[in-house]
């Protein structure tokens, strides 16, 4: 019996903590094309607020970053280019993001990244008492405290949040 048979969660992303001895919660859900954080949080009953989003962005020199915001806001990118010392910020195009990161968009998680990519993390979502990101593959969360997030990722925190 293959591994995926009697794991049909792991993903790269789960393997990684898992690895690592962390504990987390796993949330599967129906996935829905284009429905994003919003979708997830509906079909979970989860709060909007403490589904966070993995988005991939490059800056003026195509160089990715990764960038965990908060799934009922939307990145202001001259907020994170000034934030990051960067003169511009903007969306990588999905097949960009998905050779960065290895993970299919919808599904990308900011464990386990194809790339070594610098990490920015939403100052306020360290004021919840526990997030579900993305676990590596579309229709998949995961739980744990953004503080262990934060460490095991060592994400820079930024505040560039725009209501969305």
């Amino acid at each position: 019996m293959s591994s995926r048979r009697q794991h049909p969660t792991e993903t790269p992303a789960t393997a990684w903590l898992r690895s690592r001895g962390v504990e987390f919660s796993l949330h599967p859900y129906e996935y829905v094309e284009h429905g994003g954080a919003a979708w997830g949080a509906q079909a979970l009953g989860l709060d909007p607020h403490a589904v966070v989003k993995t988005l991939v962005m490059q800056d003026q020199t195509a160089r990715p970053l990764v960038v965990l915001m908060h799934g009922d806001r939307q990145v202001s990118t001259k907020n994170l280019a000034r934030a990051i010392g960067a003169k511009q910020v903007q969306p990588c195009e999905p097949a960009v993001a998905e050779r960065h990161s290895g993970y299919q968009v919808g599904g990308t998680s900011p464990f386990a990244l194809r790339k070594p990519m610098p990490v920015y993390l939403q100052v306020s979502v360290l004021e919840l008492p526990v997030l579900y990101v993305n676990a590596g593959r579309r229709g998949l969360l995961l739980g744990m405290p953004p503080r262990q997030l934060e460490q095991l990722l060592q994400a820079s925190t930024v505040d560039c949040a725009l209501a969305a």
